[in-house]
């Protein structure tokens, strides 16, 4: 298990392809090495890094894919679009006693587990707003003795969605907020929540797998092909992150309209260097709060085995 002080002297990387360049990944001298068309342009040491994201087509050596597991490095890559579509992941295995603590689980411990989730996100959601003198229609006393009178998943889910609606109409009204609608592109806004999201849940995944958590096996988010349900759990409080980024990255006008182009009804960056930008506003938060995000992973972990022990898992977002 990676302990939280080698956490913190990692790095998580963003590497893009570069265009009409042939761009290669090679090991030597523990050393991660970039090559763009045949010669050297960068070089980091292998035992700095805890995860890489790769976007764009990229050649890599077979010999580096075995380092990247001795040293315990994940790799996520993403194509152009910032979809993932493959990685390479370091993972706890054999973790037995944590897997049966997951798989024995029932309907009453899943509901609770998700009603500690469900909470915490809500809150955060709050806490955000009123960064921006923004309040909701309801106080969030009543949704906090909503979820605690809760009976069925499916009510937590109601919840969420009510929430959700409204909070992201309040933080995004200056700026042309529709709706939310994941993976379509339909928009900027969309856009931009899907690749910040993206970043997350894949640094979640990355950590829980660390820990040897079976990360297709959720409670609230349940069993789904192909679906990493866990991770979609644990990463529902820390949402918020990326909503923050992408409200301050407006209120710096990072964000252009011009840096964006509409294809088939869903948007992508107009050029390719452009999405280097964007990719640094999320990226950023994540590392200025990588190590709380390894402590509220640690408390799952520890959750998970003591309930009695343990405080209920809680992600506090730094405003």
């Amino acid at each position: 298990m990676l302990s939280l002080p080698d956490f913190k002297e990692k790095k998580v990387l963003y590497i893009w392809a570069s265009k009409d360049m042939e761009t290669q990944l090679k090991f030597g001298n523990s050393n991660l090495r970039l090559y763009k068309d045949g010669k050297l342009s960068k070089q980091i040491s292998l035992f700095s890094i805890v995860a890489i994201f790769i976007i764009g087509e990229f050649t890599i050596t077979s010999h580096l894919i075995r380092k990247f597991k001795e040293c315990g490095i994940t790799v996520f890559f993403l194509n152009n679009s910032f979809k993932y579509y493959a990685g390479i992941f370091a993972e706890a295995e054999g973790n037995t006693e944590l897997r049966a603590l997951q798989y024995r689980m029932n309907e009453e411990q899943e509901l609770e587990f998700s009603k500690i989730l469900l909470r915490n996100k809500i809150v955060n959601q709050y806490k955000l707003l009123s960064v921006y003198k923004k309040e909701m229609k309801s106080d969030i006393k009543s949704y906090e003795l909503a979820i605690k009178m809760a009976t069925k998943n499916d009510r937590l889910l109601g919840l969420e969605g009510l929430v959700a609606k409204e909070y992201y109409k309040l933080l995004f009204a200056k700026y042309d907020w529709y709706r939310r609608a994941p993976t379509t592109k339909e928009d900027i806004n969309n856009m931009l929540l899907d690749i910040g999201y993206t970043f997350l849940f894949n640094i979640v995944d990355s950590l829980l797998r660390l820990f040897g958590f079976d990360t297709y096996k959720g409670f609230y988010h349940k069993l789904y092909f192909q679906r990493k349900s866990l991770s979609c759990d644990v990463m529902e409080p820390l949402r918020v992150l990326i909503d923050k980024a992408l409200a301050k990255a407006y209120a710096l006008n990072r964000i252009n309209e011009k840096d964006f182009t509409a294809r088939k009804g869903y948007y992508e960056f107009k050029d390719w260097e452009v999405g280097k930008k964007y990719t640094q506003i999320f990226s950023e938060i994540i590392l200025d709060n990588k190590e709380e995000i390894y402590k509220y992973v640690l408390s799952w972990y520890r959750y998970y085995h003591n309930q009695e022990k343990y405080r209920k898992p809680k992600f506090t977002v730094r405003l």
